[in-house]
């Protein structure tokens, strides 16, 4: 079971998505839900980091973008791979999410196509 820290602000959005894919694909990941990218490294640095990070990039206090600094500063968190998951879409933000990240996804998502992309970054495929 790999460990996935989806960073979003909207409650929502979290809940959703968690639910959708532990329900679907039970057993394949646990996913932990962070509010903020401040929380996201008060649990990091507690209770050890996950398999993968799924960032929102628009998040009230530290955005996507920070936290994703935050982690390549850090040689313990550096090599863990990013998603972006994001309402937004323009194209800026669509080529430095790809550059940046191991994926950029554009929400909504179908619950199925996430699961895809999530496996091709995890599983290298």
């Amino acid at each position: 079971m790999k460990n996935i820290m989806l960073v979003d602000n909207e409650e929502d959005q979290r809940f959703s998505i968690k639910m959708a894919l532990e329900s679907t694909f039970p057993g394949d990941y646990n996913i932990i839900l962070v509010e903020s990218g401040e929380k996201c490294f008060e649990l990091i640095k507690n209770d050890g980091a996950p398999d993968l990070f799924i960032l929102d990039i628009m998040m009230p206090g530290m955005s996507g973008w920070e936290v994703f600094d935050k982690l390549h500063d850090n040689p313990n968190w550096r090599h863990i791979p990013i998603v972006f998951l994001t309402a937004r879409t323009d194209r800026v933000a669509e080529n430095a999410g790809k550059f940046l990240g191991n994926d950029f996804i554009d929400k909504p998502i179908e619950i199925e196509k996430l699961k895809t992309r999530i496996d091709k970054v995890l599983f290298n495929n």
